[in-house]
């Protein structure tokens, strides 16, 4: 019997992940096997259903265990690293998983031969950014490429999908709040006399900090064809979105897809930080003074580095896909009338 054509392996760091899942669906559809490193590995046992018997292996790895990234990379063609955190906790901090766990990942696969390495950084990153996350990602990148020049980055923006923690979290915040919050809101309201509008009140003025919002399937899409051009080798990515959204937008299209009513609550960033003060000290804080260091900076393209379209991705706009997963928000009442 002739020998079969050995499958390529390939191994995802941080492959339970929002994004990973999407994108160990996309490396099983086009062939490779995938050992999808994550610390719990019981968490990430739904992922074999991705591909054929075997094709994907969940694997137990620790991102700062040299022996134990090592063991996870050791006969792979190809790495990616997805690995992030969104606030700090105790010894994971930013600059651990960001920044020293990316060099370690790297480093190896460098020893070890694996030149085809995506690393997946963030938009904004930054070494003079004034956020610890922005800064650990900048650093973080630097790392990598200083170690294994061959590497691609890709710096998304907010990313949504299904199993997002934006759009989720402000759809679920709907359901049981009078407001939804608008970030970067005037210190001041403006206030208008005259005009076709007469006596007229602004609190939310230019709708605060800007976003380009992804679609995940994307993200993955473009991380698969990072891994399959050759000419991609050195470079780095943004992918963002089709449209650029105020703050105030995000709420609206929240509310439209949710059919719910909500008044948008103006929250000037000073306000913000003092909420962050309080909300930070929570195991999974809803908002922390980092991230309103974030939202300082408007999260969009600079244009200075290739996109989505570079890599042959057409870009989703959210209109497309939120409506799929945000009806589940809906009050019974709605939901009946739009299945009518």
């Amino acid at each position: 019997m002739a020998n079969k054509t050995p499958r390529r392996i390939i191994t995802v760091f941080g492959a339970s992940g929002f994004i990973g899942r999407h994108l160990v669906r996309r490396l099983a559809n086009a062939g490779w096997v995938v050992r999808a490193a994550c610390r719990d590995t019981e968490d990430a046992q739904f992922l074999r259903t991705m591909g054929d018997v075997g094709q994907v292996i969940p694997w137990g790895a620790n991102v700062i265990d040299p022996t134990s990234v090592r063991v996870a990379l050791e006969g792979a063609e190809a790495a990616v690293n997805l690995v992030g955190i969104l606030y700090e906790s105790g010894k994971t901090t930013f600059d651990r998983i960001h920044t020293d766990s990316a060099k370690l990942i790297a480093e190896t696969a460098a020893e070890l031969g694996i030149q085809n390495f995506v690393h997946m950084s963030a938009l904004g990153a930054s070494n003079t950014s004034e956020a610890a996350y922005a800064r650990s990602k900048a650093a973080g990148e630097d790392a990598v490429m200083a170690v294994l020049p061959s590497a691609k980055i890709v710096r998304p923006s907010v990313v949504f999908g299904p199993e997002d923690n934006f759009f989720n979290k402000f759809a679920s915040m709907s359901r049981f709040s009078p407001g939804l919050p608008v970030i970067g809101a005037p210190a001041l309201p403006k206030i208008s006399i005259g005009g076709d509008a007469g006596f007229s009140i602004d609190f939310l003025g230019d709708g605060g900090p800007k976003f380009q919002p992804v679609y995940v399937g994307d993200v993955a899409g473009a991380i698969l064809a990072c891994l399959d051009e050759k000419s991609s080798d050195g470079q780095t990515y943004e992918l963002v979105g089709p449209r650029v959204y105020s703050f105030a937008d995000i709420m609206r299209l929240v509310l439209k897809n949710t059919s719910r009513k909500r008044f948008l609550a103006p929250i000037p960033f000073w306000v913000a930080e003092i909420k962050a003060a309080f909300l930070g000290v929570l195991p999974k804080p809803l908002l922390t003074s980092d991230q309103v260091k974030l939202l300082h900076t408007d999260n969009v393209a600079s244009g200075d580095f290739p996109g989505l379209d570079a890599l042959g991705v057409s870009p989703t706009p959210a209109e497309a896909i939120l409506p799929i997963y945000l009806k589940r928000y809906q009050t019974p009442l709605a939901q009946s009338r739009v299945t009518e």
